[in-house]
């Protein structure tokens, strides 16, 4: 079963800026070969379930084997199983009926 996720993991106790982490997590996302895109709050990652899945815990792994002693994750997911449909699918069907 494909899923589409919003994952947005937060380190904790390493101070305010986290960015080095995030690019960790970034990191194992493109190893994974999953179709992503990184926003200013998170990521979007599609693909079969327990490939998305096992990432997910691949970058709480590299997040703690850098230092952070808390992580803090939230997650949106959808599955669909009557037809296909990609993140691009999705943002096509909002741009399409935003075009004058």
């Amino acid at each position: 079963m494909n899923v589409i996720i919003d994952l947005c993991v937060v380190p904790m106790g390493v101070g305010v800026s986290v960015s080095e982490y995030v690019a960790l997590c970034q990191r194992e996302i493109e190893r994974a070969g999953l179709v992503h895109e990184m926003h200013a709050y998170g990521t979007n990652i599609e693909g079969e379930w327990d490939e998305v899945m096992a990432v997910v815990k691949r970058c709480h792994e590299v997040v703690h084997e850098a230092g952070a002693p808390r992580i803090t994750t939230t997650m949106k997911l959808g599955t669909r199983v009557d037809r296909e449909q990609s993140l691009a699918d999705k943002v096509s069907s909002v741009s399409r009926k935003l075009a004058p």
